[in-house]
């Protein structure tokens, strides 16, 4: 270990022995994400850097302190980007946060997500242990897979060191296009293109119109632009577009009421919620601003054999994440105590009493 690490082993330690939580935290920028914040702050910003970055193995291993911004950068110029298009929500956002997080971008519905691209993780349990689990290549199978655990779990379930990532190339051509119609027509669209040969790389719908991006091959964004016709987005529309969408910089974001996202089947029928929505990931996932009550919301998803998550909202006492069925919360309660036997990692982060 070194010294920060060490440091950082006797924190949790010392947490465990007082009955005390630990807030792990990088720039913050996720704050809002998940239900209530408890503990003290235990900061990762300093424990930042490129680990090991080799471009023709596709995979880079970082310290969950690294900017993200900087990680970014550094597979840019070298022609290569996490393909799960992670966003940010802040200009310091860590490696670590966005592991943590586990939200994916515009490009997730082709490429994977997070979890898809975790190759690796080094961490710190609840007792201040330092486990490594997985690898450094794309070939890795062995063992149960904690580095995917790990993705999403909000930091409660240990203190994230390093992890190791698949990364893909950069597309050689973009092109965007946008089409006029209503959410049903494009939700049927949506799953028309993707069952097809087409390099569609993302899809969203909101205001009636429907736009999609078209990724890969000059030869083969050329011919689907040819074939489906629609208005042509410039380059830089289409960066402010799709970038909107990663951050939420889009004015439909910019309401005051509740935002709730459905993840349900792509093929799903409309969600019949009250309020505006917005469509993406091939229909998959339906923003939807609305006043409606989370019983009423959840019910909807429950309907629509999806699960619905309370991403911003003053009022969480409903819970932010879709209530767990009983055999799926035990399975958390005793991965919790296996990582964290003591709790101090975020207790209430996901959910009450976890």
């Amino acid at each position: 270990m070194t010294d920060m690490e060490q440091g950082w082993a006797e924190q949790i330690r010392q947490a465990a022995a007082n009955n005390t939580a630990l807030r792990i935290r990088g720039s913050g920028s996720k704050d809002f994400y998940g239900q209530q914040l408890v503990g003290e702050v235990l900061d990762t910003r300093a424990h930042r850097g490129v680990i090991a970055y080799e471009p023709t193995e596709l995979v880079v291993k970082v310290r969950a302190g690294t900017p993200l911004a900087e990680l970014e950068a550094s597979l840019a110029a070298d022609g290569q980007m996490l393909g799960f298009e992670p966003p940010h929500f802040g200009p310091d956002a860590t490696v670590g946060g966005c592991v943590a997080a586990g939200l994916s971008g515009p490009r997730r519905a082709s490429a994977g997500s997070v979890r898809d691209f975790m190759l690796g993780v080094t961490l710190l349990d609840g007792r201040g242990k330092r486990l490594h689990f997985g690898g450094e290549v794309m070939k890795n199978v062995a063992g149960y897979d904690v580095a995917r655990l790990m993705t999403g779990s909000l930091g409660t379930l240990g203190l994230l060191l390093d992890v190791s990532i698949k990364v893909l190339p950069l597309p050689v051509a973009e092109a965007t296009l946008r089409f006029e119609m209503d959410a049903v027509a494009a939700v049927t669209q949506m799953n028309t293109w993707g069952g097809q040969p087409l390099p569609v790389s993302a899809s969203s719908w909101v205001g009636g119109v429907l736009t999609l991006r078209l990724s890969g091959a000059e030869a083969a964004v050329s011919a689907a632009c040819q074939r489906l016709g629609g208005e042509r987005l410039s380059d830089e529309a289409a960066r402010t577009h799709w970038q909107g969408l990663r951050e939420q910089s889009h004015g439909f974001f910019g309401g005051e009421a509740p935002l709730w996202r459905l993840s349900v089947p792509s093929v799903a029928e409309a969600t019949g919620l009250a309020g505006s929505q917005l469509i993406e990931w091939g229909g998959a996932q339906r923003w939807v601003r609305t006043e409606q009550d989370a019983a009423s919301v959840r019910a909807r998803a429950d309907a629509l054999k999806g699960h619905a998550t309370l991403f911003r909202g003053a009022d969480k006492s409903a819970g932010a994440f879709h209530p767990l069925p009983p055999a799926l919360r035990t399975i958390h309660q005793r991965l919790k105590h296996s990582f964290d036997p003591d709790g101090v990692f975020g207790p209430g982060r996901l959910y009450e009493g976890l």
